[in-house]
């Protein structure tokens, strides 16, 4: 009996090693491969929601900050971006052929100034509007050559301006208030642009475009003329210092709609009430030129270098130039004194053009540099600030927009009577301009599809520094605001 026991203990044994052994991978049995991931798998959908609120100390009546776009409201709380992005992009480690694709529309009172002109720039009369800002096709080619280590990337549709240090989205920048560069300078383009892989470190791109903030076709291309755009990256010391230049140029000024400039003039300023020295801007198709062949040179360079972990430092720099505008007057017949024609208001129409010889344009031009400081704290708090100093010399570039289609309607050409600028042409404007503040990412419970919060105080301090007086309804030289802004984002895919 004992004996039986035995065996029978044996033979389960055996059985049971016999068991494991058949679970155990063999030494030389691999694991079957995962499946390979799809083209779909890398697409993302995901964006961000944007509300704000900048309360000017000036308490300007018009209740507009003036020079200012994205938070051109005083004293009023502002719905900005709701923006929503589907996108595939490119694998950066692509050996072979690769497509990819990008889809980016806005809804909110940041879209009266993001239109590409003749796609729903009056779609909604309200401030909070609709937009596309980028919808484009991506694709890698494997074109290695001497002077293309890496291939060509190329970007065709509709896309956001490579010049500058800030733009559009609102959680890509340091502050929520933009800087007088990026307010007055290009935003999108449409058309082709080429990117060289020329090396590790340098990519050099260019393209062709329709103009600035343009889409095809009439009404989307004001005066029907290409523009190019071309520039190199530079990214340096392993990384820590990316080098940006860039150039747009071509035709940008809209057909001469009022050739005989008998509309309101640019620069008529309107004496009493309560604001004794605004200025407004009439149509700005009085550029005294021929639209089609007349350019504008956008020009700017950035460069971003990450000093330690926690410091990083910013310096932008831009040149704009326009050939156009800045009207010549004449003592005789081209221009003469609205009182000798007995106009009832000859202080705010000083001159009226009568045709009889044509209008010659002198050019007008803006240029400036900004600089930048951000140190990270801890893992909530960064501290940055912004001085800036920008000239605009015959007062063409910096505005305001109060209406809801006077920025669209500037530039298609139409009358614009609302535009505040800040003085005549014939005279320019020295904007300084200080910007401290904080961002806050506090930590928050998880919430589906919430990807966490940020929030952005700042104090702004703006000074003309010739004595011009353009704040506060045009009553002041300078003025101080207090902003800001929550961005939540969130991730659907």
């Amino acid at each position: 009996m004992k004996l039986s026991f035995l065996t029978g203990v044996a033979a389960a044994a055996l059985i049971a090693g016999s068991a494991l052994a058949a679970d155990a991978p063999l030494p030389n049995k691999k694991e079957p491969p995962a499946p390979p991931a799809s083209w779909w798998d890398s697409v993302t959908i995901a964006g961000w929601v944007e509300g704000s609120t900048t309360i000017n100390f000036a308490q300007p009546q018009n209740k507009i900050n003036f020079g200012r776009l994205f938070d051109d409201r005083a004293n009023w709380p502002n719905f900005n971006q709701a923006v929503l992005t589907v996108a595939r992009p490119l694998d950066p480690k692509a050996t072979g052929y690769d497509f990819g694709f990008k889809v980016q529309g806005m809804v909110g009172e940041d879209a009266r100034y993001t239109h590409y002109l003749g796609e729903l720039d009056y779609a909604i009369h309200s401030r909070t509007q609709i937009a596309i800002i980028e919808a484009h096709a991506l694709a890698h080619l494997p074109w290695i050559s001497p002077i293309s280590e890496g291939g060509v990337d190329l970007k065709i549709g509709q896309f956001v301006t490579p010049l500058g240090a800030e733009v559009i989205t609102a959680p890509d920048n340091v502050f929520y208030s933009h800087s007088y560069i990026f307010n007055y300078g290009p935003f999108m383009h449409t058309g082709v642009l080429a990117t060289d892989h020329v090396k590790s470190w340098l990519d050099v791109f260019a393209g062709v475009t329709t103009g600035e903030n343009t889409s095809i076709g009439w009404p989307g291309d004001n005066q029907n003329s290409p523009s190019l755009v071309a520039g190199l990256t530079a990214t340096l010391l392993d990384g820590n210092l990316v080098i940006n230049a860039a150039t747009h140029d071509g035709p940008e000024n809209p057909k001469q709609l009022d050739p005989f400039l008998i509309g309101y003039p640019i620069g008529a300023t309107f004496p009493g009430g309560p604001f004794p020295a605004l200025t407004v801007g009439g149509t700005p198709v009085a550029c005294g030129c021929n639209p089609t062949d007349t350019w504008r040179f956008l020009n700017d360079i950035n460069a971003t270098w990450k000093a330690t972990d926690k410091l990083t430092l910013i310096l932008d720099g831009a040149y704009y130039h326009d050939n156009g505008s800045n009207a010549a007057t004449f003592p005789l017949f081209g221009s003469i004194p609205g009182a000798l024609l007995g106009t009832a208001l000859p202080a705010a129409f000083p001159t009226i053009n009568t045709g009889l010889l044509p209008v010659r344009s002198r050019g007008v031009s803006g240029y400036g540099a900004a600089a930048y400081a951000s140190y990270k704290l801890n893992d909530i708090f960064k501290a940055s600030a912004r001085l800036e100093i920008f000239r605009d010399n015959n007062n063409f570039f910096v505005g305001a927009f109060p209406g809801y289609f006077d920025n669209v309607n500037a530039q298609h050409g139409f009358n614009s009577p609302s535009v505040i600028v800040a003085g005549p042409q014939n005279t320019g404007t020295t904007y300084f301009s200080l910007t401290t503040g904080l961002t806050i990412t506090p930590p928050i419970p998880k919430i589906d599809y919430i990807s966490g919060v940020t929030l952005r105080p700042e104090v702004r301090w703006d000074k003309t520094l010739n004595g011009t007086t353009p704040f506060a309804g045009g009553t002041k030289r300078s003025t101080v605001t207090f902003g800001l802004d929550v961005i939540v984002p969130f991730t659907i895919k």
